[in-house]
């Protein structure tokens, strides 16, 4: 089963990050990465860039609503992500604890669907299962 961490962070996790060295939080990050990767749970996850870089897109309205960066009235970002894949949610669980984050910062754990979630007899399913195989067969040639 695969998991995402997402991290997100509110006022109170930025405010504090000020206080810590950027090399501290890089080793620190850097441990907990080596440790997922060691361990074989890492099948992927980034940081992002300032909020002051993003757009959403908002589809209350048609057309959709485009607001750039940075926004005022969001309490907490998203601001990086991990993809776990392990055996169980209890197992996710374990490893966002060991996550070096301070006050004010949280982890949201979900589960990512997997085509196996689906109908299988439907054709946009049965479409997936051929494009994942198909990027496999591809990534297996390079």
């Amino acid at each position: 089963m695969k998991y995402m961490l997402i991290m997100r962070a509110t006022d109170e996790a930025l405010e504090a990050s000020k206080e810590i060295p950027f090399e501290e939080m890089i080793e620190a990050m850097g441990r907990y990465n080596e440790s997922l990767i060691k361990a074989g749970v890492m099948a992927g996850g980034d940081g992002l860039t300032d909020a002051a870089e993003g757009v959403v897109v908002d589809f209350a309205s048609e057309p959709p609503l485009v607001t750039d960066g940075p926004y005022g009235e969001t309490k907490e970002l998203f601001n990086g992500f991990w993809i776990l894949e392990v055996s169980s949610k209890e197992e996710a669980v374990e490893w966002a604890t060991r996550c070096p984050l301070g006050p004010g910062s949280k982890l949201e754990i979900r589960r990512i669907h997997g085509v196996e979630d689906f109908p299988q007899d439907n054709e946009w399913v049965q479409k997936e299962k051929q494009w994942i195989e198909d990027a496999a067969a591809a990534a297996s040639e390079n």
